[in-house]
């Protein structure tokens, strides 16, 4: 177990690495003086030199890396140009906007499609199977910003149930705050309920045909039992993997939910830097991202164990 454990943070560490490089890399590969872009046409000679001296233009690359990761080892993101407030600071503060949709999502999305595809897989071919797949089908047919449309369209301009468009945080009124969440925190759940319960479904059908099910049936246990005592804890296995793919990708890419309820994430704020062109601010929302998607991965990599050991013995 231990071993296991070491193996996967000690490949996370290189990742991370290539992924801080990775983002350097590509920010510098923008078109155009990063100086000159923030600036404007209108900006004169000093005020250019005066910006890339603060941006560090003026060095190597390889140098212009190292002081960057030395800053970013110390917690120090940069200064945003457009917002003139520290890099990190803007980035936590979004990134908890974003995680009080993502996270609520995720987890109600897979208390109701784990149980929904295990029961499609346990009734496989009869009229409740195919009901929950064609509308896992159907889920997944339909683009997150689009069924977000729907929602607004429906429950807050037809019905009036809840406010239109805007966030309120928790702070200032828990109550009118959780009526601005129900809808993007929905229309995230419909969307990740088709995906779970697929993959759940696929999962618990390969368990299900495993000799030691088959046994457990001939002992007389009853299909209840088998399905939460023997096959779960099997089929879930997969199912864990997906969810932090799923709840990685989610935390990096809510920009579109975000911009649709118009709710200050952390992907609006990736969104409003490029078009700001506030190089400081894009580069450390890409590296917090990717940090985000590693770390999230090596958190489910770590538990794997947990639904099949024979991943730690290995």
């Amino acid at each position: 177990m231990w071993k296991f454990a070491a193996t996967r943070i000690g490949m996370a560490i290189p990742t991370l690495v290539i992924v801080a490089l990775a983002v350097f890399i590509l920010v510098r590969l923008i078109p155009g003086d990063p100086a000159a872009l923030m600036l404007g046409d209108s900006a004169d000679a000093a005020s250019l030199a005066a910006l890339r001296e603060q941006l560090g233009l003026n060095a190597s690359l390889p140098t212009q890396f190292l002081v960057w990761s030395g800053h970013v080892l110390q917690g120090d993101l940069g200064q945003s140009i457009s917002n003139r407030q520290p890099v990190a600071a803007l980035i936590w503060e979004r990134f908890a906007v974003s995680a009080q949709i993502v996270l609520p999502a995720v987890l109600l999305a897979t208390l109701v499609a784990v149980p929904l595809g295990m029961l499609a897989a346990w009734r496989q071919g009869r009229i409740t199977d195919l009901a929950l797949v064609a509308t896992a089908t159907l889920l997944l047919s339909l683009p997150a910003f689009w069924m977000g449309l729907l929602l607004l369209m429906f429950f807050a301009l037809k019905l009036g149930w809840f406010p239109v468009v805007g966030f309120v945080a928790f702070g200032e009124n828990p109550q009118q705050a959780l009526l601005y969440l129900v809808l993007p925190i929905t229309t995230l759940l419909l969307h990740e309920i088709g995906v779970i319960l697929r993959m759940t479904r696929a999962s618990t059908l390969e368990v299900l045909h495993l000799d030691y099910i088959t046994h457990a049936r001939a002992k007389g246990l009853s299909e209840m039992t088998v399905m939460l005592r023997h096959a779960f804890k099997s089929a879930f296995g997969p199912t864990w993997t997906l969810l932090g793919l799923i709840l990685g990708n989610l935390l990096a890419g809510v920009a579109v939910i975000e911009t649709v309820f118009t709710i200050p994430g952390l992907g609006r704020l990736l969104v409003d830097a490029i078009f700001a062109r506030d190089y400081p601010l894009i580069q450390g929302c890409l590296l917090f991202i990717a940090s985000i998607y590693v770390l999230v991965n090596l958190f489910v990599d770590l538990l794997y164990p947990i639904f099949d050991p024979r991943v730690a013995a290995s």
